[in-house]
């Protein structure tokens, strides 16, 4: 259900749920998220996939350093670990995602830019202005992009024996103030291609706020990744 929500893009938007742990995920997942269907519990733990490449190393210095370690302990716990070179376009899935983006958001704001723009914050006005610049072919083509990553994503999953993905939150820890909310370039890919994603607590920074883990299943198979997600809570 969707109502009552002012869009940012109608094709990439997802509804994110915070929860104290996985079980309670679970629960509002099962609430909000229409067609839930609860599956059979995996027997095993899955085998986790990390895309080594230029998308990874989008992460900083700390963030990267961390998940690095994130996964030794996975791997010491007795979780299976592959490295499969991914997402060697990101800088072309980087630039459709957010070509598409910035026009959807132009278009809900429409019908009361023209008239409240000197009221927007410097920013929204701007990419408000970039999204009015979008074409037609490049919508076409961005919108072409998100079901081609999916499949591809899927197949490169299928052919490497792989459960989820396993890549850092975020690129580090969360900037100071109010004023920004970081960087949401980790999480790009996953949102373009409808992936679901999930966020485990995995660690602090050296400033001492929490840096996750971030695991990402095949599309519409939600209910699996909130399930491994539950045997891996227990590990971190």
């Amino acid at each position: 259900p969707t109502q009552g929500l002012v869009y940012f893009s109608r094709s990439a938007d997802h509804v994110g749920l915070f929860t104290q742990d996985v079980a309670g995920m679970r629960l509002a997942a099962s609430v909000v998220c229409q067609d839930w269907k609860e599956v059979a519990r995996p027997g095993s733990l899955p085998v986790l996939g990390v895309p080594e490449g230029p998308c990874l190393q989008q992460a900083d210095p700390e963030g990267l350093a961390t998940f690095r370690r994130q996964v030794e302990r996975l791997a010491a716990a007795g979780v299976e670990i592959r490295t499969v070179p991914a997402l060697d376009d990101i800088e072309r899935i980087n630039h459709l995602h957010r070509r598409l983006i910035f026009a959807e958001f132009a278009d809900e704001h429409a019908g009361i830019y023209d008239r409240y723009a000197a009221l927007y914050r410097p920013r929204t006005a701007e990419i408000i202005e970039i999204g009015r610049t979008v074409t037609d072919d490049e919508r076409t083509e961005a919108l072409a992009s998100m079901t081609e990553l999916r499949a591809d994503q899927a197949d490169l999953m299928d052919a490497e024996g792989i459960d989820l993905w396993a890549c850092p939150a975020a690129t580090g820890p969360a900037p100071a103030g109010i004023n920004a909310t970081g960087n949401p370039i980790m999480n790009l890919p996953w949102t373009h291609a409808g992936m679901p994603a999930m966020t485990l607590p995995a660690g602090l920074a050296a400033n001492g706020l929490p840096l996750g883990l971030q695991l990402v299943a095949r599309f519409q198979d939600d209910e699996r990744l909130l399930d491994w997600g539950a045997m891996l809570e227990e590990l971190l």
